[in-house]
């Protein structure tokens, strides 16, 4: 059942910028997986200009056992360091981690036993913050599959959530780095578009110290930005051929209405 395809390998890509706070939380997370098959880690530094860097190179000599690399770039953006930690990946699997995120002890586990048992699962994400999903009113509460007009109405999962074949990446390439807001979105479309996409809600990363998930810091606080990127991806997808005129027009709608309630609540926290 599993000849063609190996899953005693795991590269996880660390996309890294001035996270002298939190990088060092994010490793841990990672070589204390309970998975103890092979696990490589990339950490791309883009431009850091803080101690990120000192605090990986650190980590890295005090945990030899540990098959960690460090990349530097130019700052270039989140997307084109995620390019660039997918480009290098060894692993026949690719797990994606936020540099302030992390993963709970048997978050690489639990989703390998899911994808030894289903090889036919390309990508995999799971809940996090013990978060329940919701789509159109509907408790997701099993291993469910996606398909792009539910994605397109509510984008998921969150980043350091997924894990998917390395064959995905080769297949669809990566990120779109001339995006610079919502490209998880345009990148999980084109992989549900072209192979499985499943959704597992075991809650099994934490994320976001207890902010709000939009409006606060970092890109997420640029509403207006989030709202062209989600234009863009819809925009992209009727161009593809993969939703209808009619679902475009409403889904226009529908961000709009979304954009200006978070500007409300934003405002009124």
């Amino acid at each position: 059942m599993e000849e063609n395809i190996k899953l005693k390998e795991v590269s996880v890509v660390i996309p890294m910028y001035n996270s002298e706070d939190t990088i060092k939380r994010a490793l841990l997370s990672v070589i204390n997986q309970t998975y103890h098959d092979y696990l490589e880690i990339i950490v791309v530094n883009d431009g850091s200009k803080d101690n990120s860097v000192k605090i990986v190179e650190d980590f890295i000599i005090e945990n030899p056992d540990a098959d960690i690399r460090l990349i530097n770039q130019e700052n270039g953006g989140v997307s084109k360091a995620r390019n660039v930690g997918m480009r290098n990946a060894k692993g026949n699997f690719i797990a994606l981690l936020d540099s302030d995120d992390e993963w709970v002890l048997d978050k690489i586990k639990c989703q390998m036993e899911v994808l030894k048992s289903m090889p036919s699962i390309d990508f995999l994400g799971c809940s996090r913050n013990n978060e329940e999903l919701q789509i159109l009113g509907r408790k997701i509460t099993s291993l469910h599959k996606a398909n792009i007009k539910e994605l397109l109405i509510k984008m998921y999962p969150q980043t350091s959530t997924a894990i998917f074949k390395t064959d995905v990446y080769k297949k669809i390439g990566g990120y779109d780095e001339k995006m610079t807001h919502g490209e998880d979105g345009e990148f999980w479309i084109r992989i549900c578009a072209n192979s499985n996409f499943y959704y597992m809600p075991d809650s099994l990363v934490k994320t976001g110290d207890g902010k709000p998930s939009f409006g606060h810091s970092g890109l997420s606080a640029n509403l207006k930005a989030m709202q062209k990127g989600n234009e863009i991806i819809i925009n992209k997808a009727l161009k593809q051929g993969l939703i209808s005129y009619g679902f475009y027009t409403l889904l226009l709608l529908f961000y709009k209405v979304k954009y200006y309630r978070r500007i409300l609540i934003t405002k009124t926290r």
